[in-house]
């Protein structure tokens, strides 16, 4: 076995033992019966470092290098994870490199998003503020070499690690660009990139702010306040978490702590090994209160749950959207050697009212947990743990966070399907601006969907003539927000879909709603508050 596997599985080894230690005592603290003692822990890993290092040793093929590390990081140790819970995972170097990037939300390049179209490595879009956005590379730039090197044969994820490197350093990029006789040449100077967790915030209508939320990262919490502020005197706003994964359970915390009252329950955690935790508003928002309606999806997931469940418990917030995906179990991550890491669940988390939002994971694939949630049947009410808010309004426990009014996701067609696959919008604002400029009251006539038609023929997408009427606003739309993107930033492009989202205008009309619910919940706390002052005879 060679140096490193040992000094890998020495430090794994001594995770687990350690961890099955502290269970143990917990246990036998609490008067529990311990299912493993330690040498049966001890014997377990035993058993499975000699099955490894006979494989090693006696394998038809050599087991070094790349086929070692898949061994390992790719089978057992995920293998052995899966049997757990769908959530616990292993980081091997690259991965766990890639999640603390995440974490810390930024990193060191040149900032853009890239991907393979063609056999070639294409700018999707380059990250406002960035050094490849103020040298001026464009969304549809095709990168042709990075320091005299063809990007032939590499994908997108080589080009991506040969663009980052420390701050200050220079990297050079070939670009072919549509309407360029010749490759241009950029040399650009590595920088910090900010990966930002709110992506988009503007007053969408007078009085009304709109913040898209994405993940929950170390800067996530500042930012939300930073978009606040950026708002002005606001009298409502809509949080869109549709698609948040989650992140960072402190940044949840915090985020609630400035829009619930000071002592109000946020979150608790349950777990074996560890001491309970109940998270409270320690500042809390200090009687500055508006109407917040949360959007939220089939895609919702953890910390946006937290925050879903906490402002919905306390009556905050309207929620509103699909139900979330359901996820309540919370992961401690553990360093371990060789750059590697481990999420582990040690915790379960409950909603205020005491909500354990974690769906059922039991006898279902990992394929199917995480991917075909979308067809699952809506869990029987009357098998699901029935709570209440401090209104008194009823909440279900036990399978995401259920909208307080439903908004469904609009399926598309066809045609709409057909245009995505293709990249037809991307490649038309390529095309369009290689001999036009756009300015800020562009609009798409006729004139252009003739080109952008014309364009479809030229690609061989072939469509129905009805079905592309069918959806000719929506083709508008889309057109408009592309040729923004390339010719005003990424920021500019999203307005122009967010304008037009059909379910961030419903949630705008669930605003009067939820300032009803809100006034009633102060109301409610306000005689709460007397009768626990009045004196008992």
């Amino acid at each position: 076995m060679s140096s490193s596997t040992r000094r890998f599985f020495f430090s794994l080894i001594l995770f687990f033992a350690v961890c099955a230690l502290l269970g143990t005592l917990v246990q036998k603290r609490v008067g529990a019966q311990s299912t493993m003692d330690e040498s049966q822990v001890r014997d377990s890993l035993r058993s499975f470092t000699s099955v490894y290092s006979l494989v090693e040793q006696n394998y038809a093929d050599p087991l070094t290098g790349d086929k070692a590390d898949h061994a390992l990081y790719d089978g057992a140790i995920p293998g052995m994870l899966r049997v757990l819970d769908p959530h616990s995972n292993f980081y091997d170097p690259k991965a766990y490199a890639r999640m603390r990037e995440d974490q810390h939300g930024r990193y060191y390049g040149v900032g853009m998003l890239i991907q393979p179209q063609n056999s070639k490595i294409v700018v999707v879009t380059p990250f406002e503020g960035t050094p490849s956005y103020r040298a001026g590379i464009r969304p549809g730039d095709v990168i042709a070499a990075v320091d005299g090197k063809s990007t032939d044969n590499m994908t997108s994820e080589d080009v991506a690690n040969v663009l980052k490197g420390p701050k200050g350093t220079h990297v050079q990029i070939s670009i072919a660009r549509e309407g360029a006789p010749k490759p241009l040449i950029f040399d650009l100077i590595r920088d910090e990139i900010p990966h930002n967790s709110v992506d988009l915030k503007y007053v969408i209508k007078p009085g009304v702010g709109y913040i898209r939320l994405t993940q929950f990262q170390e800067t996530t919490e500042r930012e939300i306040f930073d978009a606040l502020d950026s708002l002005g005197d606001i009298k409502g706003l809509v949080l869109d978490l549709r698609g948040n994964p989650g992140g960072l359970l402190s940044q949840a915390v915090d985020i609630c702590d400035r829009w619930l009252s000071k002592g109000q329950v946020i979150v608790s955690q349950h777990g074996r090994a560890f001491p309970d935790q109940i998270y409270r508003a320690t500042r809390g928002n200090g009687g500055n209160t508006y109407p917040i309606v949360v959007l939220v999806n089939r895609s919702t997931a953890s910390a946006a749950e937290i925050v879903s469940g906490a402002l919905q418990d306390h009556d905050r917030a309207l929620i509103v959207g699909e139900t979330t995906f359901g996820k309540g179990l919370v992961q401690t991550l553990y360093n371990l050697s060789e750059n590697t890491g481990l999420a582990l669940t040690t915790y379960h988390y409950y909603t205020p009212s005491g909500r354990l939002i974690q769906r059922n994971y039991e006898g279902v694939s990992l394929y199917d947990y995480y991917y075909n949630h979308a067809g699952e049947k809506p869990a029987d009410a009357t098998n699901r743990e029935v709570k209440l808010t401090d209104s008194g309004r009823t909440v279900y426990g036990g399978g995401g966070i259920t909208p307080d009014e439903k908004i469904e996701t609009p399926k598309t067609t066809r045609m709409q399907d057909t245009l995505l696959y293709h990249y037809s919008f991307f490649n038309f604002s390529r095309h369009y601006l290689a001999s036009h400029t756009v300015t800020h009251d562009f609009k798409v006539d006729d004139a252009v969907l003739t080109q952008f038609k014309q364009m479809l023929g030229t690609d061989g997408v072939e469509y129905n003539p009805d079905e592309f009427t069918g959806v000719q606003d929506w083709i508008k739309m889309e057109i408009k927000a592309e040729l923004f993107t390339s010719q005003f930033g990424q920021t500019e492009g999203m307005k122009i879909r967010t304008d037009a989202d059909p379910e961030i205008l419903k949630a705008i009309t669930f605003l009067p709603k939820a300032e009803a619910l809100e006034q009633n919940a102060s109301k409610i706390a306000i005689q709460k508050a007397v009768a626990s002052n009045t004196p008992q005879n």
